[in-house]
């Protein structure tokens, strides 16, 4: 299964598409994360179009966004258990504020956004993963988005571009 993993869009309305890069990786995906931050339902509606699609809402989505996806969510895919949150908040980081949402029944895999830093790490026996962000790199030199691949095998790759 191949899991295109996305978030931190930050695209208000139709002013701007998704990146192609990204859209050409979505064209294999089983299934789409997204970690919230969309700002707009239309890329919801964009990337539903590749597969399935889940998230969960950010900071700076409005009632469209946060009346139709959840604060953060569990999925299971085939055997391994998936969390899912943006990670904002105050004080700690984005990483630790990920960890303890769910401290008490660790995932898997935890995945999260918010930071736009993208991330593959272990913590303790959780995989974490930070997609970064696909349009707005802020300070780094590449835009990202990452890949998820479970079979006989976990497979993760961040895919960074220009």
């Amino acid at each position: 299964m191949k899991i295109i993993v996305t978030g931190d869009t930050h695209i208000s309305g139709k002013n701007k598409p998704l990146p192609h890069r990204l859209l050409t990786a979505c064209e294999e995906a089983d299934l789409i994360i997204h970690t919230g931050d969309w700002k707009s339902p239309e890329i919801y509606q964009t990337l539903r179009e590749y597969a399935e699609v889940k998230g969960v809402y950010g900071n700076v989505d409005g009632e469209e966004i946060t009346d139709q996806f959840p604060i953060k969510d569990r999925l299971d895919v085939k055997g391994y258990k998936i969390g899912i949150v943006h990670g904002h908040g105050e004080k700690k980081t984005t990483e630790k504020r990920a960890i303890e949402a769910f401290q008490e029944d660790m995932p898997d895999i935890l995945i999260f956004g918010h930071s736009h830093i993208p991330l593959i790490r272990y913590f303790k026996k959780t995989l974490l993963m930070n997609p970064g962000s696909p349009t707005d790199k802020r300070k780094l030199p590449f835009y990202s988005f990452g890949v998820l691949e479970i079979g006989e095998e976990l497979r993760t790759e961040i895919v960074y571009f220009k």
